[in-house]
């Protein structure tokens, strides 16, 4: 099995357990480079113990909706629901939301047409924007995970028109979005009715294991997520840490600045050993060329990078997490 394959049988990042037994001997400690997930973490402050000991009071909640609905662009709290992670929102949401038919823009993120599909709903995956617009019920990312594919506003905009229209549904996951300052939100649509937007919190924050996440929409739609998680959904610190780290706006602008700094000495390095950058974001780059072998020569020198049987070629690579990591990538490449 791949280092990168799921239990479940889907491709995903992050496995260093996998990756261990795949490369036998290779030196530690094992660098992730498969995920998507910023490698310099937000610096979480020292939490009230209250926040670990107590149930969550519902104005907690409620002030984690306030500062997410001004970080993400939505008109009011009303409009956001908070979860443990936007996986569970991926899961939940063809469930909340049932469609017949629903088209997704692709390749993308496995999960989408997994979970619609185990909900019985029918999912084709189409290749460009306009063979959404055909569909009764549409999702796509944006930027677009593995490579970096955007979608402007006035497109979304005619989207969105399009399934309300039939009264069908269009989901945009903006789990790399905000880093990205040049895309704009569908999130500054709403309240239109057919779209639910998802952010990530711990892949910008590098805090993925806090499992938090947010999904958009207009009032009706968020109430009736909100209802289906239930109450103290997000963890006490989860929320602590989520009002104060969507409210660092000086801490996201600083860390986008330097990540573009990052990701272009990362293409540097990648296509100095003969590789081609195809796109990505300020958290990965996608790379083409003998995907294969460097997967394998990298993960012998204990670096894990991101394969896909879909497209054997490709090869995904997040940031190295500090110079010692630089540096050991850069030999291996070399």
């Amino acid at each position: 099995m791949s280092a990168s394959m799921a239990q479940d049988g889907l491709e995903h990042g992050g496995r260093l357990g996998a990756a261990r037994l795949a490369f036998r001997g290779a030196p530690e400690p094992f660098i992730d480079l498969s995920t998507g997930i910023n490698p310099r973490p937000w610096p979480v402050p020292a939490l009230d113990p209250d926040s670990w000991a107590r149930l969550p009071e519902p104005e907690a909640e409620e002030a984690l909706r306030v500062v997410a609905a001004t970080a993400y662009g939505a008109a009011g709290p009303a409009m956001v629901a908070a979860a443990p992670g936007t996986q569970l929102l991926i899961q939940l949401l063809p469930r909340i939301f049932p469609q017949g038919r629903l088209a997704v823009l692709g390749p993308t993120y496995a999960e989408h047409a997994a979970c619609w599909r185990a909900a019985g709903t029918l999912v084709t995956e189409v290749e460009t924007l306009a063979a959404l617009r055909e569909a009764p019920a549409a999702l796509l990312c944006n930027p677009n995970n593995p490579d970096g594919r955007r979608a402007t506003l006035a497109e979304l905009r005619a989207l969105a028109d399009a399934m309300a229209a039939r009264g069908g549904l269009l989901v945009v996951d903006e789990a790399f979005a905000d880093l990205e300052p040049e895309v704009d939100s569908a999130a500054t649509l709403l309240p239109h009715p057919a779209i639910i937007v998802l952010r990530s919190f711990g892949k910008t924050y590098g805090l993925a294991g806090l499992r938090l996440g947010f999904a958009l929409a207009s009032a009706e739609r968020a109430a009736a997520i909100r209802g289906w998680l239930g109450p103290w959904a997000v963890s006490g610190p989860a929320l602590a840490i989520g009002v104060a780290a969507l409210g660092d706006a000086p801490w996201r602008t600083a860390e986008s600045a330097r990540l573009a700094a990052e990701a272009a000495r990362l293409d540097a390095l990648l296509q100095q050993a003969g590789l081609t950058i195809l796109g990505g974001t300020r958290l990965f780059r996608l790379a083409e060329g003998e995907a294969a072998a460097w997967h394998q020569r990298l993960g012998r020198a204990g670096l894990l990078t991101r394969a896909f049987a879909r497209q054997p070629r490709w090869l995904r690579f997040g940031l190295p997490p500090g110079e010692a990591a630089w540096d050991r990538l850069a030999a291996a490449l070399g």
